[in-house]
């Protein structure tokens, strides 16, 4: 579907602008993020000579929105990285810019800031150092209660296997509906649209192993 001017405005400021406190460490950490990103989307999208337009086509997002995080003037939230990243036909951690050193691999909590959905209600951090593995991403999920979060399709044949450490969740795989517990494991295609839910009364912590297929 197109994007008019008026979803782009609405993309724009409702999605890739979360609000944080000024001077904080989550303001300190999206700016980062931001940087990342910015180098991240302008090197993919140049070596696949791509413009803006091209590349608003492929991900869904707007060419104003795409302007403005290739500009670091804005800090992109969860769900409109993962469409960009899946427009360029990259796995997400590389549109992260996380750095590959030879030998043993270390990722630093401050190397990855949380990444937070547009509503700050759902965060999800990369734990798997750039250069570990290039079709394998591990992530730490958080959502508080009552916390919905909406992902759209991954790359073709793209898997996850979800492990809920804590909580519950309600996981929607389109039409599939599943209830998951502490301990819980669960395998599924990520290619298509699913939604996280916490059902738990606290907040729900997860790991989320993601595998994607190389064409």
């Amino acid at each position: 579907m197109p994007t008019t001017k008026a979803s782009a405005k609405t993309e724009t400021a409702s999605q890739a602008r979360p609000r944080v406190a000024q001077g904080s460490g989550d303001e300190l950490g999206a700016a980062e993020v931001a940087r990342r990103v910015a180098d991240g989307l302008k090197r993919f999208r140049k070596a696949r000579n791509l413009s803006l337009d091209d590349l608003a086509a492929k991900s869904g997002v707007s060419r104003a929105a795409l302007s403005q995080i290739e500009g670091s003037r804005t800090n992109p939230t969860l769900s409109v990285l993962w469409k960009v990243a899946v427009g360029l036909g990259v796995p997400f951690h590389e549109l992260l810019g996380v750095s590959e050193d030879g030998g043993a691999k270390i990722l630093r909590t401050s190397d990855t800031p949380p990444l937070k959905s547009a509503d700050g209600r759902t965060e999800s951090r990369l734990l798997s150092p750039g250069g570990s593995s290039p079709d394998l991403e591990i992530y730490e999920l958080r959502f508080v209660p009552k916390a919905v979060h909406r992902s759209e399709p991954h790359g073709k044949g793209t898997m996850e296997t979800l492990v809920v450490m804590t909580g519950a969740l309600r996981l929607h795989v389109q039409e599939t509906k599943y209830e998951l517990s502490a301990g819980d494991t669960i395998f599924f295609k990520a290619d298509v649209p699913h939604v996280y839910e916490n059902r738990a009364t606290h907040e729900t912590r997860c790991f989320n192993v993601i595998r994607y297929i190389r064409e």
